[in-house]
């Protein structure tokens, strides 16, 4: 169904051996049915003063995809990319999606706020899940706001609603609405 994009090999990606890496996803649970072309995003990126590091032997046209399922942008040469997973309702990886999608209502049907309510009707409403993957130990102020953009362009073209692991579910001004930093939501 969608096609996985070559990942970014720059400076910082090797790992020791036996050590686990801690990372940090954030989500967009978005209910458009599909997502907009890659070439859209890194415009946006662009017009924020945002510079993605693309691979190098990226062909343009992949660019005009929107059945796109992984890629690593980078945001700095002497750090790790960020991985975006597009999980969609249809297709080879519908099973995460389900999985992922299940989690959340679970975690949200536990609480009554009218706000966890709204959450839980985008989460179960949408129809594919936009996620970030960073580095938690390598990523800097400059990749969070690189994240934070991706997360923002997301929310806003696709009808979604912004999710952050350890914190919660953010309002599209930016305000935590649903407080989920005790629970074990990744």
């Amino acid at each position: 169904m969608g096609k996985e994009l070559p990942l970014l090999h720059l400076g910082k990606e090797e790992s020791v051996p036996g050590e686990t890496e801690s990372v940090l996803y954030s989500r967009v649970f978005c209910q458009k049915e599909n997502s907009p072309p890659l070439q859209l995003l890194i415009d946006f990126l662009k017009s924020r003063g945002q510079n993605p590091i693309l691979p190098p032997n990226l062909d343009e046209a992949v660019l005009q995809e929107w059945a796109w399922v992984h890629v690593a942008l980078g945001y700095h040469r002497d750090r790790k990319p960020i991985h975006l997973f597009c999980l969609r309702d249809r297709g080879s990886y519908r099973d995460v999606f389900d999985q992922e999608k299940a989690q959340f209502v679970n975690m949200l049907t536990a609480h009554e706020e009218v706000e966890a309510q709204l959450a839980l009707e985008y989460v179960t409403r949408c129809r594919f899940i936009l996620t970030t993957r960073m580095a938690e130990k390598d990523v800097t102020d400059e990749g969070y706001d690189f994240n934070g953009w991706i997360l923002e362009f997301y929310q806003e073209q696709c009808n979604g609603i912004v999710q952050i692991d350890n914190q919660g579910f953010y309002s599209p001004k930016g305000d935590l609405i649903v407080d989920l930093s005790g629970s074990d939501e990744s």
